[in-house]
């Protein structure tokens, strides 16, 4: 999932400078999850700008709701009437949903409520690791389902460096060397050879917008 992180107060405040009445817009999936951008945490952010601004004798008139997925339009089009009763908007989205929300409302501000970190996993209530960077050449089938674009320091994609420590890298001791972990999962299932297999370079896709269509629907596109 997409793991994001709130913004401070102070951040989003400065954002929403000169605009009176503001609708938050939670989304109620990948952020719900991590806890940065669900239904909790609209109501955390505006009870926050609520009483900053009564502080400060600014007053700013907050309202709330969560769709199921920013980034997605079927969901945006079912808050149409409500977002035309505000000035602006704060999206506690990932990148995608804020970018999802401003196109289908190009006539009203949309400002980030959240920065959004990595693709990760949930580890534990709260505690979330990052898993994939979307590379674009997935290699986990050679690797044992260890991401050395992710988990090594250098992304390395054939075998370790020279900094390698006793399973540790050489940049911490608390953080494990990816090929290390990569070379004992291998040896346990027999599979060591696949480290003699040469990754090609990768081309980086994830350096410029990308679009992906399941080959299912393909002839759906084109027909649009």
């Amino acid at each position: 999932m997409i793991v994001a992180e709130r913004k401070p107060l102070n951040e989003v405040r400065n954002l929403i400078n000169g605009y009176n009445k503001i609708l938050t817009v939670g989304c109620g999936t990948c952020v719900a999850v991590c806890l940065a951008g669900g239904e909790k945490e609209v109501g955390i952010l505006n009870a926050e700008l609520k009483l900053a601004g009564k502080m400060e004798k600014k007053p700013v008139e907050t309202g709330g709701v969560t769709v199921e997925r920013q980034c997605d339009m079927e969901f945006l089009d079912e808050i149409e009437n409500l977002v035309e009763q505000y000035d602006a908007l704060i999206s506690l989205a990932c990148g995608a949903g804020v970018q999802f929300l401003a196109e289908r409302f190009p006539d009203k501000p949309v400002f980030p409520g959240v920065d959004t970190a990595f693709i990760g996993a949930n580890r534990d209530v709260g505690w979330y690791e990052e898993k994939c960077r979307g590379c674009g050449s997935c290699f986990l089938g050679m690797t044992g389902g260890i991401c050395p674009v992710t988990m090594c320091a250098k992304s390395l994609f054939n075998g370790p460096c020279g900094g390698t420590n006793q399973g540790n890298c050489e940049i911490s001791n608390e953080q494990p060397c990816a090929w290390y972990m990569i070379y004992e999962r291998l040896s346990k299932q027999n599979r060591l050879d696949s480290i003699l297999e040469i990754c090609p370079p990768t081309d980086w896709r994830n350096t410029t917008p990308r679009t992906l269509v399941q080959p299912a629907y393909k002839g759906r596109k084109a027909a649009r």
